[in-house]
């Protein structure tokens, strides 16, 4: 759950790696493995520890970099958990989709019709708003994230780490504020468009929106480790600490420990725990047609200029240029302590995704778009 505008940068390059220190996939040379430099680059940046994981129908790659735990020498785990931010908004504009496959829903309902007297107040309003334009982040509803004490200072995450949230409830804070513009006439990214999709989903398909992302994507991809926790903080299975310095400017790598979370403040918008493989699974099974039909496809992969984030964006998914020419689908996604950044050709035919956890550096952001980029250059 995360602006995206801070960390969404154009695919650089001119990086230069360190030599190789971590560990790497048996059937790539350690010595000139790029996979591992790649991973190496982004850990210099200031990141405690770096994973990435790239799929193709020729090969398939892993890399890591740095420790699971500051002050320890215990390495990346395998295959490890994370959470994945705003990359859960791919999951959430996926379930709609198929519901408008269905014929429950349209695009074009607007949200006052699900949600009826939810959207209202200082400009607020519902009646004029659709489904499409919370997707796209084209409502002018206005964001959540600077409410939720937990995300935005030490003192707030200690406090509230633990706190539940309804979606509702979380709805009812961001009415506080007046819209960012009328509907339909800007961009701008907001966490609460996907809360209320979430809600929308509930009310459309009869069940939560937890039940129905396990349900339509978790389990028919076989995705064995990722979950949509509903409140639980913790993350289950191996993983490594997550750490956030919370812009105080200490100069430490790590700040604090922000592990322990209770997710309900993200839910459908970045919720969602899961793996490098499983990420690759999914936007390879999206892209590749395996989840929505053609038309709904197109409809998610039909962008627009998204000025504040130098990239064009459809419906839960960014488009970003490669740097040896032409475009990849993907999203970026941060959540305390932990960043990532996923992209998938359009065939769906290979796929990237890395983490890293701290808040890393100015060139963290940077170093993660350009191993996506060149990872799925190499098939060009």
């Amino acid at each position: 759950m995360t602006s995206l505008a801070a960390v969404v940068l154009a695919a650089s390059t001119g990086l230069t790696a360190a030599a190789s220190t971590g560990l790497t996939h048996a059937a790539r040379p350690r010595q000139a493995d790029p996979l591992q430099q790649e991973v190496d680059a982004i850990h210099d940046t200031g990141a405690v520890g770096v994973s990435a994981e790239v799929t193709s129908p020729d090969a398939d790659g892993t890399a890591r970099a740095g420790t699971a735990e500051a002050g320890t020498e215990r390495p990346m785990p395998r295959d490890g958990r994370f959470r994945i931010g705003s990359a859960t908004k791919t999951f959430t504009a996926t379930v709609v989709l198929q519901l408008v496959e269905e014929g429950r829903m349209s695009l074009e309902d607007t949200v006052e019709r699900w949600l009826p007297g939810v959207v209202e107040g200082k400009g607020n309003d519902g009646r004029k708003i659709s489904v499409r334009q919370l997707l796209q982040h084209t409502s002018g509803i206005p964001d959540i994230k600077a409410d939720i004490p937990a995300l935005n200072s030490a003192k707030g995450y200690r406090a509230e780490r633990f706190r539940t949230y309804a979606p509702g409830e979380l709805v009812a804070m961001a009415m506080r504020h007046g819209r960012t513009f009328p509907p339909g006439k800007g961009w701008s990214y907001s966490n609460t468009n996907y809360i209320l999709a979430a809600m929308i989903i509930e009310k459309a398909a009869g069940g939560s929106w937890a039940d129905e992302v396990k349900d339509r994507i978790i389990r028919p991809l076989g995705m064995e480790h990722t979950s949509a926790p509903d409140t639980f903080p913790f993350i289950r299975g191996p993983h490594a600490r997550g750490y956030a310095a919370f812009g105080t400017g200490t100069g430490t790598r790590t700040g604090i420990d922000v592990t322990t979370l209770d997710p309900s403040m993200a839910v459908g918008s970045g919720s969602i725990i899961s793996t490098t493989h499983d990420l690759n699974r999914f936007y390879a099974a999206l892209l590749g047609g395996r989840l929505l039909d053609p038309a709904r496809l197109d409809e998610m992969t039909t962008t627009m200029t998204a000025p504040e984030l130098g990239v064009a964006y459809g419906l839960g998914i960014a488009e970003i240029e490669l740097p040896c020419g032409g475009s990849y689908f993907g999203h970026v996604g941060e959540l305390l302590g932990y960043r990532m950044w996923s992209g998938v050709t359009r065939d769906g035919s290979r796929s990237a995704v890395v983490y890293a956890t701290g808040d890393g550096g100015k060139d963290t952001g940077k170093a993660m778009s350009a191993l996506v980029g060149q990872e799925l250059c190499r098939t060009r």
